[in-house]
């Protein structure tokens, strides 16, 4: 039997667009994917199962931060970033706009926590309180508005724009703030001969801009997927039909939008962590684990890396 057959014979086709469990849509957003033709109890299959990613890190970031005592607005922000995988969950699934709203806020108010991490950091404890209000204000204004106009455009122009100013704003620091640092206190124990060796300042800033390239990367890619699969749904419905189920689900753009922003979300959390331990002057006691690009990265203490477990 040819691949060709082969892969004829495992296929089968859509069902066709149909009511399903849940009821009326009442969401004002609708994705590419059509709405109950792979479960009667599902609207979006793909875009339903790919938050799983979401849960998953979003659970083992907080279990990193509680294991290994980061500052407590990380959990805080990776319980965030898990509600947005568990909103969008049930988004998905039910095409309700209660799931939506979610879903679509606690994206806003995760990189609100990233925010408060990012400026109250050095600062005191009344500038931090102000921050906070400041932070819950705008978060307040940004959901009445929503809720009042329900344009799709405003939520992901206020989120990109937040996103843009916490990325930027890490990048200086990490470039005008850290980068000083490390070498002052890499030629502090240069000179009083410390050990064990720890990686050199050029070295760590270089993982860091490593790292801030892949997420970036990932991200940027999956909303270019995530464009062109609304630019051209029609015909990317029509391939998905033509290559029938299971094959067709590599063409579910929104679903490899989850995927990607979900990893490089992701990332730029656990930055900011690796960003924060250096900053404390922790960088003898912590290391980014990240052996490659295909590894999930996590901020652990020294004593946890398998090169010291060996020793």
């Amino acid at each position: 039997m040819s691949i060709q057959s082969l892969v004829e014979a495992l296929s089968f086709p859509y069902h066709e667009p149909r009511h399903g469990f849940w009821g009326e849509k009442t969401s004002t957003l609708n994705f590419c994917e059509e709405d109950y033709v792979m479960s009667y109890y599902c609207a979006e299959v793909c875009n339903t199962l790919t938050n799983a990613l979401f849960v998953w890190l979003g659970y083992k970031g907080i279990r990193g931060c509680i294991k290994y005592s980061h500052p407590l607005i990380f959990p805080v922000t990776f319980a965030g970033y898990l509600v947005v995988g568990l909103g969008s969950t049930f988004f998905h699934a039910s095409l309700k706009y209660p799931m939506q709203l979610v879903d679509e806020l606690a994206m806003i108010y995760t990189t609100c926590f990233m925010c408060f991490s990012t400026f109250s950091y050095g600062r005191s404890t009344a500038f931090s309180s102000c921050l906070g209000v400041g932070l819950v204000s705008l978060a307040w204004f940004i959901t009445a508005r929503y809720y009042h106009t329900k344009d799709p455009q405003f939520h992901q122009d206020a989120y990109a724009v937040l996103t843009a100013i916490v990325v930027l704003s890490n990048m200086w620091i990490m470039e005008r703030t850290l980068r000083p640092a490390l070498k002052s206190r890499e030629e502090s124990r240069r000179k009083a001969a410390r050990t064990p060796r720890l990686p050199t300042t050029n070295e760590m800033i270089k993982q860091m801009w490593v790292m801030v390239a892949t997420g970036l990367s990932i991200f940027l890619g999956g909303y270019l997927i995530w464009n062109l699969d609304n630019m051209y749904c029609s015909t990317i419905r029509k391939w998905r039909h033509q290559l029938q189920l299971p094959w067709a689900i590599v063409l579910e753009g929104h679903a490899w939008w989850h995927l990607m922003t979900g990893l490089g979300a992701y990332y730029y959390i656990i930055w900011r962590v690796w960003i924060h331990r250096c900053l404390d002057g922790d960088e003898d006691k912590f290391r980014l684990s990240w052996p490659s690009v295909l590894s999930i990265p996590e901020v652990i203490p020294i004593d946890d890396t398998p090169e010291k477990k060996m020793q």
